[in-house]
């Protein structure tokens, strides 16, 4: 990896820098013989007559009905900034999903700003990074520069692209810490933003518009429901990569899984939208088991929970719980089926005007029903069910909402979430889960070290609901007659 000529601060704190003051050395090691030939002999590179992204009428929807919501205030959505990975290098940068759901930008260092016009109105400015400056060699002196990293949009693209007026957001620190009257602004992206209005904003109020633009996220538009397609379409091709390459899994671990569902991300999506589960043998009885260093053996079962995020930052998450050797034992069907039957119930309970809570206590019921009929737990399943005895096995809840977070409307009110009703255009998982842990003497020795998981994900339509994965086989026998198709 190049090393850059000398360390500088971030781009969008240097001041502007003269051809004067690089000869007092703020460049140090640059001649000015070259930082005089590295200002001219560029063509012009400017962008025009952009068409807008494609969910630019979505995104300003978004922003009148946040404007709605509150009147008379100024609001504030940051991007978020590079994390520092190690010394000089950083992670690949993520905006906040807010800051992405309301601009449909992905960039580093840009806020939103919601100005108030009066009581009622706002007017939006996307403040951005210009592209880099080639009068003052930022363009390539600074880390962060463009024959570092790339070009940036300029301004007026940015407008052209998003439909939303553009400034430098190197000015707009300063500008808010003048500002006057009510502001909120979302917290946790953006340090020097956060500095800048200390004083003029309250965790309370900040806390509610969190929570307004999490539970804005519930209902989709036909713009989401459509990433969100197409985010499970890439995830299907993904579990196919792997199904064709588990002989080379054998041969090496969990990684040639997790490497190879990978690929299909990065090629036609934007990246994986969580840390891929790629869970052999006992590990998938680890519900987050990610660290995938573990051996990939015939005969054991291997747990893919995996996810594609497309370049608008939608995601999948889809598990499916296959035979390594492409065959169940008895028990592994036995077991497999159960679940399956389970998550059956539940998917007949997602429906509009069901409670959210509705597929969740359907899928329990049969898990309940099974581990009685096993003679693992005491019935009647109604008392199973009361004391939460169930859950030794089946650990977790069955499903959450689904959308530009894996667990999206986190931040939602329990009344508007899980003690709410589901409405169309809602999309959610439905993932119910046995787990019989390597050493849990309670159940018999067959049943150890077997975990199994399927989930999928669930659009609420009007007259009930739409499998967005059923391209994805799920019944034990489909799924054995498609992994012999892949392998053959």
């Amino acid at each position: 990896m190049a090393d850059e000529l000398t360390p500088e601060t971030p781009e969008e704190e240097q001041p502007k820098k003269t051809h004067k003051q690089r000869k007092n050395g703020l460049y140090p090691g640059v001649s000015d013989e070259l930082a005089e030939n590295m200002r001219s002999g560029w063509a012009d590179t400017e962008l025009h007559g952009l068409e807008p992204i494609a969910q630019a009428t979505h995104t300003l929807a978004r922003r009148d009905a946040l404007s709605r919501h509150f009147p008379g205030e100024r609001l504030v959505i940051p991007a978020g900034r590079l994390k520092t990975r190690s010394n000089d290098t950083e992670y690949p940068f993520r905006a906040s999903t807010e800051y992405a759901y309301l601009t449909g930008d992905q960039t580093e260092n840009g806020v939103l700003v919601l100005e108030p016009t009066g009581p009622a109105g706002h007017v939006a400015t996307i403040y951005l990074l210009p592209r880099s400056d080639r009068e003052n060699g930022e363009f390539w002196l600074s880390g962060q520069g463009e024959l570092w990293v790339g070009r940036r949009h300029s301004l007026a693209e940015a407008e052209q692209l998003l439909g939303i007026p553009a400034k430098d957001v190197r000015e707009l620190a300063e500008a808010l810490t003048e500002a006057e009257g009510p502001v909120r602004a979302v917290r946790g992206h953006d340090s020097v933003i956060e500095s800048a209005l200390t004083d003029k904003v309250t965790k309370e109020r900040d806390e509610e518009l969190r929570v307004y633009l999490s539970e804005a996220r519930a209902v989709k538009d036909t713009f989401e429901i459509g990433e969100l397609q197409k985010a499970v379409d890439s995830t299907v091709r993904g579990f196919e990569d792997v199904v064709k390459v588990l002989d080379k899994a054998e041969a090496t671990s969990e990684r040639y899984i997790e490497g190879t569902f990978f690929l299909r991300a990065r090629v036609e999506g934007n990246d994986i939208g969580y840390g891929s589960i790629c869970a052999a043998g006992p590990h998938a009885c680890t519900l987050h088991w990610v660290r995938n260093d573990g051996d990939v053996r015939s005969g054991d079962l291997l747990l893919l929970d995996a996810g594609v995020e497309t370049h608008t930052l939608y995601t999948a998450d889809v598990t499916r719980t296959l035979p390594i050797n492409g065959t169940y034992t008895d028990i592994q069907r036995k077991i497999y089926d159960a679940v399956y039957e389970s998550q059956e119930a539940g998917i007949a309970a997602v429906k509009p005007g069901a409670k959210f809570r509705d597929f969740h206590d359907a899928s329990q019921h049969v898990l309940a029903e099974k581990l009685v009929e096993w003679g693992l737990l005491e019935g009647p399943v109604e008392r199973v069910l009361e004391l939460g005895l169930q859950r030794r096995w089946t650990l977790h809840g069955t499903g959450h909402m689904l959308g530009m977070d894996v667990h999206d409307c986190a931040a939602a009110r329990r009344e508007a979430y899980v003690d709410g009703t589901l409405e169309p255009g809602m999309c959610l998982t439905v993932e119910p889960g046995l787990y019989f842990q390597a050493d849990d003497l309670t159940v018999p020795e067959e049943y150890r070290g077997i975990g199994v998981r399927i989930e999928d994900d669930i659009l609420v339509t009007e007259d009930g609901n739409r499998n967005l994965s059923a391209a994805l086989p799920r019944t034990s026998t489909d799924v054995e007659a498609w992994m012999a198709r892949l392998k053959s």
